[in-house]
């Protein structure tokens, strides 16, 4: 239906859509105020006649003389209509002024149809920038309303991504996701049970935008469940196909990757459904992670292959998705995954694999490149052991992260240990590793607060060979800079029985006991406490 909306001046101030009287009342009309302007609604159904008679006859007409078999010229009439003056814009008619009776009560002249035409004239070019100002100020509101729904989209995908990465004694994992819309359809997911074991997901959902991200919250959520229920990754995947197959909609699949690690041995169980064919890493060169399996959704009762590798120290797994392989250059050259293998076995260091990755993929699309699908890079490498004699040749820290969090300086503790091996004596080792628990849970509480976006970070630095005179020197930093600290205080039993003395704060008289050097430094931001062991001192051995 087409709503044309007409203002007529009703005289007897009779309601629309109800019959004008004839009579008039010329008393009451000499001293009251001409009546308001009444909108009526005409609904006028796209294919009545009057339309087509008004698209070939667009001037004034009276409407008691016009003869059709009109739905809308009847409401007219009902409605006390007299003169229709149709405003044409461009040939398209884009509305209708409705006269009633004249005031008068003498019928409308030849004069008056021209007036109304003329008026016309003017009035259709105003009335469609007003029409057109009007649609404007609708689409804008619309696109506004839509870019608010993908902010929101976006936001809650987000929340679905891991907010943290597994935090693996001896592994080092990175991730790197960059939708091509707003919202996109790949995930990556991290798993972690009860035996230690940590899963890997990574998955590809067809299409992009918000459908895609719908479904990939949905296949998130299932891969979920049947990882509770099912250890095999094959079971999983055919447990989370046999439910998505009922609820995706048409024409849409999620290809997907899941393996399970044990991070004690490096031992990794995976399959592969439909995903593009992660790659291993080792010292004797790149190979694919290979397993059989259709894409989840497509077809229910699918079975997927198992297979099973070993990561020894020093080797990664690359799980990625197809927005790196599939990428063009300016020709439509494609990066592929031969070059993706190739570029692979030039560089060992997974920690900076992505970096290198995105470098490369930069390259190969040059300047101006339009993303064209979702990049996704998840990267697992099993760190090569750290000795003593490598650390002889390496002037460079060994460097980690703590989450701020209760019973985390143990970790801070046993990772320093590891890194220091048998530079010192067992006994001056413990010290050490006493001063840096110590100092880590120091950092955690008072300097970050227990504040999970605030890790302390630790340096390792061991300065030269064990049986010269360098040192092992350990730094640990928060961010609970600004006022200056308080200096060690020794302990005074009977200033603190008294109350002369805070039950805390001995902590740092402790680790000064601990070490043979400490050194505390400050700026606005952070706290950094320095400890140092001489690798030639034997006291305490």
């Amino acid at each position: 239906m087409t709503t044309l909306r007409g203002f007529w001046r009703n005289k007897t101030k009779v309601e629309p859509g109800t019959a004008v009287s004839p009579t008039l009342n010329t008393a009451e009309t000499a001293v009251t105020a001409p009546p308001a302007l009444t909108p009526i609604d005409l609904d006028i159904a796209p294919n009545d006649p009057l339309l087509a008679y008004i698209q070939h006859n667009p001037v004034v007409f009276d409407v008691a003389q016009l003869k059709l078999d009109s739905l809308a010229v009847t409401a007219m009439r009902e409605a006390g209509v007299r003169l229709v003056v149709p405003l044409v814009s461009q040939g398209e008619l884009i509305g209708l002024i409705n006269l009633g009776q004249r005031m008068s009560d003498q019928e409308y002249s030849s004069d008056d149809h021209r007036l109304m035409s003329d008026l016309a004239t003017q009035a259709a070019p105003a009335l469609r920038i007003a029409q057109l100002v009007q649609q404007q100020k609708l689409e804008a509101i619309e696109r506004e309303r839509i870019a608010q729904e993908l902010r929101v989209a976006r936001l809650i995908q987000q929340t679905l991504l891991p907010q943290e990465l597994p935090a693996l004694a001896g592994w080092g994992v990175s991730a790197y996701y960059q939708p091509a819309r707003a919202v996109g359809g790949d995930f990556y997911d991290f798993l972690y049970f009860p035996d230690g074991k940590v899963g890997f997901i990574v998955a590809d959902v067809t299409d992009k935008g918000v459908p895609a991200a719908l479904v990939m919250a949905t296949t998130r959520t299932l891969l979920r469940a049947a990882a509770e229920r099912l250890e095999a990754p094959g079971a999983v995947l055919a447990r989370t196909n046999d439910v998505l197959v009922q609820e995706i909609p048409p024409k849409m699949f999620v290809t997907c990757f899941y393996a399970l690690l044990d991070p004690a041995t490096g031992h990794l169980r995976y399959a592969n459904a439909g995903h593009d064919v992660p790659y291993h890493y080792t010292a004797q060169g790149v190979v694919e992670l290979r397993a059989t399996g259709m894409p989840l959704g497509l077809m229910p009762g699918m079975g997927y292959d198992e297979k099973e590798t070993t990561l020894a120290p020093g080797d990664y797994v690359l799980l990625y998705s197809d927005g790196l392989v599939e990428a063009h250059n300016p020709a439509r050259g494609m990066f592929g995954f031969p070059h993706l293998q190739a570029l692979l076995a030039t560089h060992a260091d997974g920690a900076t694999l992505h970096e290198f990755l995105l470098a490369e993929l930069a390259a190969f699309t040059g300047p101006g490149w339009e993303q064209e699908d979702d990049v996704t890079l998840v990267t697992i490498q099993r760190e090569e052991p750290i000795n003593s004699q490598q650390l002889t040749i390496n002037s460079q820290p060994v460097e980690f992260e703590i989450p701020s969090a209760p019973g985390n300086e143990r970790t801070a503790m046993e990772w320093v240990a590891e890194v220091v091996g048998d530079l010192l004596p067992a006994a001056r080792l413990e010290k050490l590793k006493t001063a840096v628990a110590e100092a880590t849970m120091n950092a955690m509480e008072h300097g970050n607060q227990y504040d999970p976006d605030k890790p302390a970070r630790l340096k390792v630095f061991v300065e030269e060979a064990p049986t010269s005179t360098g040192s092992v020197r350990v730094t640990i930093t928060d961010q609970g800079g600004g006022q200056p600290s308080p200096a060690a205080v020794a302990p005074d039993l009977a200033a603190k029985l008294a109350g002369a003395q805070s039950p805390r704060g001995w902590g740092l008289f402790l680790i000064q006991a601990m070490v043979d050097e400490m050194h505390v430094h400050q700026d606005d931001q952070h706290y950094t406490i320095e400890l140092v062991m001489h690798l030639a001192n034997q006291k305490g051995a």
